[in-house]
């Protein structure tokens, strides 16, 4: 059911600070203080969950896609570099293209985009219409994260709002669960098409509860592009938002091509696959909480720390990723040190830019879906000419660059 913000606070001049120093007026929040409307942040969470993982879904059908469609295990894998590069540009002019609509039915717009997205996928004769209906998804996804953060400060109390994040970030490696094991199994057995067809009623359910539990709520902030060139020219944001792209670059790099490696380094079956990148979900998943403390206790320190793990394993994983047990506790490993890399990413940025959440937001996913474009385009490429090991080689020289520059140009506290 709709909620609409009570006038009496609409004009109240109370501002509360969140933690990560984020300054809200009572105003923006769809009911009292004192009822968080946790409802609504399951909702955003289940939007991640559903955007995510039609995202994902590729990097676990790498193979039988490509297959089917009659192309390159790296010609396949740029559908994940179309989403990415759709997803840069609806992070980028979500903000300034809906500014002034409320901000509710924008979001319900993005999980129509994603059912229509999967259907055409499910449905893709060739390897251009695949292309192009990962298209529409990128557009939703990068428009859906370009907001999502912003609208979840809004709809619990300030006390409560790490808590809300955390939440709505369990999407990610629940994401990662349904999609790359999930997903990977599923396409064996049945067909990567049949994956594509269940996504689809995915986000047709996420898109019903979304509508039930979504408030009503007021665009916030200015979001034009005189914006985006003030965070910009913060001290120390640039920095961060060129690191978060580098980060990017090296995982999605590894990750998108992490199918054809267990198959032909590892030597790895369907359930082989299956459960290796189920560990890696699961991993994921217990990680985001340990993650999230030491990204609250020392934020710099977790900024810094991920994606020198991940470089790290990516190496270990080329070089030892020949036998099935080292290559599975790597495998886990790394996405346990992957999960708290969108949490600390997301409480940086809410932290250094409180006065426009979603134009900062929007511009941090841009440089993600930025980072993600390079590394599935460029692991791609690697994969073709020099195999899947080289892969994990190349994703690792971004990743310790992001480290580097984190560590000697990035702040973590607003001037």
């Amino acid at each position: 059911m709709d909620q609409e913000v009570d006038p009496a606070l609409a004009h109240a001049d109370a501002v509360a600070l969140i933690p990560g120093e984020v300054a809200l007026k009572a105003g923006d929040r769809p009911a009292a203080l004192e009822k968080p409307a946790w409802g609504a942040v399951v909702a955003v969470m289940l939007g991640v969950t559903a955007l995510l993982t039609a995202e994902f879904l590729p990097s676990g059908l790498l193979t039988p896609m490509a297959r089917d469609l009659g192309v390159s295990p790296g010609l396949a894998g740029q559908a994940v570099t179309a989403t990415s590069l759709a997803g840069l540009v609806g992070a980028l002019f979500t903000p300034r293209l809906t500014r002034s609509f409320n901000r509710k039915p924008v979001l319900l717009s993005f999980s129509i985009l994603l059912v229509i997205s999967n259907l055409l996928v499910a449905l893709a004769p060739s390897i251009t219409f695949l292309l192009a209906a990962r298209i529409v998804l990128g557009l939703a996804i990068g428009g859906f994260w370009a907001m999502a953060a912003a609208t979840t400060i809004r709809l619990v109390p300030p006390s409560l709002v790490a808590r809300a994040l955390s939440i709505v970030m369990s999407g990610i490696p629940a994401a990662m669960i349904i999609a790359v094991p999930l997903g990977s199994y599923l396409g064996e057995v049945a067909s990567w098409r049949i994956v594509f067809l269940l996504a689809t009623a995915l986000g047709a359910a996420v898109f019903v509860i979304q509508a039930l539990a979504l408030p009503r709520l007021a665009p916030k902030g200015e979001a034009g592009l005189d914006t985006l060139i003030d965070i910009l020219t913060r001290p120390g944001i640039g920095a961060g938002i060129l690191a978060a792209t580098l980060v990017f670059t090296g995982h999605f790099g590894y990750f998108g091509y992490i199918r054809p490696f267990l198959e032909s380094v590892t030597g790895l079956g369907a359930a082989g696959v299956a459960a290796t990148l189920l560990a890696f979900g699961v991993a994921n998943y217990v990680g985001s909480f340990a993650s999230g403390l030491m990204a609250e206790r020392n934020l710099k320190l977790a900024l810094i720390a991920m994606p020198l793990a991940i470089s790290v394993l990516g190496l270990l994983l080329s070089v030892y990723g020949k036998d099935v047990m080292p290559a599975l506790a790597l495998v886990a490993l790394w996405g346990f040190a992957f999960s708290g890399v969108p949490v600390a990413t997301t409480t940086w940025i809410t932290r250094m830019v409180p006065d426009e959440t979603e134009s900062g937001t929007g511009l941090t996913v841009a440089s993600i879906f930025l980072g993600i474009t390079m590394g599935a385009a460029g692991g791609g490429l690697v994969l073709d000419l020099m195999g899947a090991a080289a892969v994990f080689v190349a994703g690792a020289i971004p990743l310790l660059l992001a480290a580097l520059l984190i560590a000697t140009k990035v702040r973590t506290r607003a001037p």
